[in-house]
């Protein structure tokens, strides 16, 4: 399953989801996590050193070479120069297991509390100013398009803060996404902006309390967000501890905290897997995409890409046969 956590900057969603992540790595479960968080610290959170972190391999930083394995002998792909951010799988493509034996997985992503970790990486001196933040999460795009997810198999992103996500298509690559909102007016404001952005799209989307105190706080969220609040977390010392860098164990949170992070667990297994609606998203942002700037981009028609034979699922081959 393919999750995404959003929320406004400041909201605690790279704490949240660093938590959920250790508890889906805690049960045993495959797991990647990915940062694609234009503020990168979903690593340190994980519990890695602010070095280590930051060594992380930058996926934006290997765009031609994450292009160049996934187009494979797609006959519709003659280049890694051709393909685009939103350029969807077809037969010959190479397709991904969540931290697969495959040179994405094994170049790019870090161990990380049981977890494989990567990142987009952050802007550097010659991205200020020229491009932006986009160049680096099409990456990732790319990479959750041609992820086969199987049962039991979780992918984390640690996405944008606000409805920085709606700039791509990215935000239709999940089975579940989860807003991570304060008991504020303006907590509940991004929920209003994402449900408005995405009411078009099928999201499935459900709402985390954080910072949550009093029984006020959570008739607070109730009234405004309704039945897509899933679940509340406290703001707890062990959180805090965790943040502040010391030793950390998920036995350590409040035991509240810890069935909301079953609970958060449950919702997103529970969700059915709709690979046709994720291929025709996929489609769909790709026509956008193309006629919006990527044919200029590229000189080429990119409708050409798409193979309207092609359906991306759990039985899909990890390379497909070129026809």
């Amino acid at each position: 399953m393919k999750v995404a956590f959003v929320g406004k900057g400041g909201s605690g969603k790279t704490t949240l989801s660093s938590l959920f992540i250790r508890h889906l790595a805690a049960g045993g479960a495959p797991v990647v996590a990915v940062d694609a968080d234009i503020n990168q610290h979903l690593g340190v959170a994980l519990g890695l050193s602010e070095q280590t972190a930051a060594a992380i391999p930058a996926m934006g930083a290997h765009l031609p070479e994450i292009k160049d394995h996934l187009r494979g002998a797609n006959p519709r792909i003659p280049s890694a120069a051709a393909m685009v951010k939103t350029t969807p799988p077809g037969s010959g493509s190479r397709l991904l297991r969540p931290a697969g034996d495959d040179p994405i997985h094994a170049r790019l992503g870090v161990p990380a509390v049981g977890a494989t970790l990567m990142a987009t990486g952050p802007f550097t001196e010659e991205d200020l100013g020229v491009s932006c933040y986009h160049s680096k999460t099409g990456a990732v795009e790319l990479y959750l398009n041609h992820l086969v997810d199987g049962p039991g198999e979780y992918v984390v992103v640690d996405c944008t803060a606000g409805a920085e996500s709606f700039a791509s298509g990215m935000f239709t690559r999940f089975d579940l996404t989860f807003l991570v909102a304060e008991p504020t007016r303006k907590g509940v404001a991004v929920y209003r902006q994402w449900t408005d952005y995405a009411a078009d799209y099928d999201v499935a989307l459900k709402v985390i309390g954080n910072k949550v105190h009093t029984p006020e706080d959570v008739a607070f969220l109730r009234e405004h967000v309704g039945d897509a609040l899933l679940c509340c977390v406290g703001q707890s010392g062990a959180v805090r501890a965790m943040e502040q860098g010391r030793p950390f164990d998920l036995d350590d949170l409040a035991e509240d905290d810890r069935a909301a992070l079953a609970t958060m667990r449950a919702a997103l297994d529970a969700r059915p897997k709709d690979w046709p609606k994720f291929t025709r998203q996929a489609i769909e942002f790709h026509l956008k995409n193309a006629r919006a700037w990527a044919n200029a981009a590229t000189g080429q028609d990119l409708a050409a890409q798409i193979d309207p034979g092609f359906t991306l699922g759990a039985d899909a081959p990890l390379t497909a046969t070129a026809l």
